[in-house]
């Protein structure tokens, strides 16, 4: 029975809704599906090209396989929001990103349907592969999975890995191959080479017809399908002995490329597929943006998450302010490294597939052949850069805080035992906002102060960012050098200052004052300014130290500190196990100083999503959480 056209996706609140309709009213769902997503991120903001993109390939996943039993990896999660919306969020899908709301990327406790939480990119095909091995042990050989990969993540090293294991593992895995050409940015790199040769090639078109027109005959062989499939297999290789393919050498069942907007064709695809046993991948042409006028004509790298805009004009909403506004720190970095390089011709900048987000595009379009996007692969961005310091360049390696977790090792093993002077640039560091906790920069204080031959530092405005990274570019012995910034404004419209050098490991007093030392790291110490303005009504007066480096820590200063008050505070926005204050109290123990400390930043606790100041004040290391840790130790009464 066919519902009435324009009320089909009001009708869906799970998988099994959207089975009760034709095939003939996808078209139509997918129109009413994309024009709600359009609706809801024009006025509450969000991602939203990547999402566009996939609305066919969502309604046909869900409308063939049997979700949840079938298990849907996503990645990267930002495709996922028709994925929400179709899965009984849609009556709740205006809260994505908001504080306390929908997370605004898959979710184990969200959802039974969200099978794995994804923010960082390139898990999809590890995961599923690990879920169809677990499905095989427990003697279930009907159960899929499949692992939607996109948006430039198909580039990360750990993709490679899972298919390397895919194709051996004989395991009931579907790998998606969303190819858009974009990451946030541009793909880069010859794996996109390759896709575009694959994508025009007159053999490859050629066998894909020979391929879908025998595959639409597979119902009909029964139990001989699979010698069908042998067949075409055979066919494949035979044709394509002088065009090598990628995932065919991995073992992987290749198939494609296809249409990935239109939905009727892919439903037919994914129906034969997933009758085929063992790892296979579906390669799916999609274009960002895909249904929505302004974001197919325009720059793509804009319409990733556009924020609020005029759906009707496709004008993005911006704040105007009457008085000129701080820039953002990726700005500032942005420029005073083109600032630099223009001094240095040693400098060169790296980062890996974020240039807008960090700003790397400004040296890229000044400086092109000095300024390097490696795709998405932070550990190669790591090594690559402690190749370049080899042969005595300097490199400023760009990576988000979140995503430099993932180059651990290589930061250890290829910079810092080798004595290698990098420089690490960490965006995002501190509450990254609405992304939520895989995007939180909550522990790089903790794991780069605990490796050798590593400085790391924390710059409270705009003046101090540049003054540390005119320092991180002078001679130093063999020490790599850390500089951690948040995302969002600084606080000095007019930022561009003369740079000079900052003495390694020396911090600053910021005001005078007595019974309390409020010891801060980062641009949060701009919050206690705002905290003494405050407390001076109630008589209070604590001073105020910028520590600027928790490693290696300023102790003359310290000792000075403790040899003074008997009451220390310290102000994080990073995780407080092995953070910045732990540093302070191990001075104190090694010192043998007694003291009571305070210490403020973010718990050992996954905190969600929400605004920045949300999430500060949640913490207690917002303004007036910070007053209120003063007048707790004075014992004094802040009057409301």
């Amino acid at each position: 029975m066919l519902i009435e056209p324009g009320k089909l996706l009001a009708g869906i609140d799970s998988p099994d809704d959207l089975k009760k309709l034709d095939q003939t009213q996808l078209v139509e769902l997918c129109d009413e599906l994309r024009h709600f997503i359009i609706d809801n991120v024009s006025v509450y903001g969000g991602h939203f090209g990547a999402s566009l993109g996939v609305v066919e390939l969502t309604v046909a996943l869900h409308y063939i396989f049997n979700t949840p039993k079938d298990q849907l990896v996503w990645d990267v999660g930002h495709q996922a929001y028709g994925h929400k919306i179709l899965t009984g969020r849609r009556d709740t899908f205006h809260t994505n990103r908001i504080y306390k709301g929908l997370s605004g990327f898959p979710k184990r406790k969200e959802s039974e349907y969200d099978t794995f939480g994804v923010g960082h990119s390139s898990t999809s095909i590890s995961a599923a592969v690990g879920m169809a091995v677990a499905s095989k042990y427990k003697g279930d050989d009907k159960q899929q999975h499949v692992a939607i990969i996109g948006d430039g993540a198909m580039t990360g090293g750990l993709a490679f890995e899972g298919m390397n294991h895919a194709g051996v593992s004989n395991s009931n895995v579907l790998i998606i191959l969303n190819d858009n050409c974009m990451s946030i940015d541009p793909n880069v790199g010859a794996l996109k080479d390759y896709l575009t040769d694959i994508t025009t090639s007159h053999t490859y078109n050629k066998v894909k017809d020979e391929v879908w027109k025998a595959l639409g005959k597979i119902s009909k062989f029964g139990p001989n399908a699979q010698e069908i499939v042998a067949k075409i297999e055979n066919g494949i290789k035979s044709t394509l002995l002088s065009q090598s393919n990628l995932f065919e050498s991995l073992n992987l069942r290749y198939f494609g490329p296809v249409d990935g907007h239109d939905v009727n064709h892919l439903v037919s695809v994914l129906d034969d597929l997933k009758d085929i046993k063992g790892p296979k991948i579906l390669h799916c042409i999609t274009e960002k943006g895909k249904g929505y006028g302004p974001a197919e004509k325009g720059n793509k790298t804009t319409w990733h998450a556009p924020g609020k805009f005029d759906k009707v004009t496709g004008e993005i909403h911006k704040k105007v302010h009457e008085t000129p506004q701080p820039p953002k720190y990726q700005d500032v970095f942005g420029n005073t490294l083109v600032e630099l390089a223009e001094k240095n011709e040693k400098i060169t900048g790296v980062t890996p597939a974020m240039p807008s987000g960090s700003s790397m595009n400004i040296m890229m379009k000044a400086m092109p052949e000095r300024a390097f996007d490696v795709g998405i692969a932070e550990q190669h961005a790591v090594t690559f850069s402690a190749g370049l310091a080899t042969q005595g360049l300097i490199p400023y390696c760009n990576i988000y805080s979140t995503f430099m977790q993932r180059a651990f090792d290589q930061v250890i093993h290829d910079v810092c035992i080798q004595d290698l002077p990098v420089n690490f640039c960490l965006d995002r560091a501190g509450f990254a906002g609405a992304d939520g906790p895989t995007h939180h920069g909550a522990y790089d204080v903790a794991y780069m102060r605990c490796i050798p031959n590593m400085i790391v530092s924390a710059p409270m405005n705009e003046a101090e960012l540049r003054n540390l990274m005119y320092t991180a570019q002078l001679p130093r012995e063999g020490q790599a050098f850390t500089i951690r910034y948040p995302r969002g404004q600084g606080v000095m419209p007019e930022w561009k200052t003369p740079m000079e050098k900052i003495a390694i490991g020396t911090g600053r007093k910021i005001k005078d004052g007595h019974d309390v030392a409020i010891l801060t790291l980062g641009h949060i110490g701009n919050y206690t300014v705002e905290a003494c303005e405050k407390l001076e009504k109630e008589d209070l007066n604590p001073a105020h130290y910028d520590m600027r480096f928790v490693k290696p820590l300023d102790e003359k200063m310290l000792h000075k500190i403790f040899k003074n008050f008997k009451k220390v505070i310290t102000v994080e926005d990073g995780c407080l196990m092995g953070g910045f204050g732990s540093s302070i109290l191990e001075f104190m123990a090694e010192n043998n100083y007694q003291a009571q400390v305070k210490r403020l930043g973010i718990p050992d606790a996954i905190v969600e999503h929400g605004e920045q100041l949300q999430l500060h004040k949640e913490c207690n290391f917002d303004p007036e959480g910070i007053a209120n840790a003063v007048i707790q130790m004075t014992e004094g009464v802040l009057a409301k």
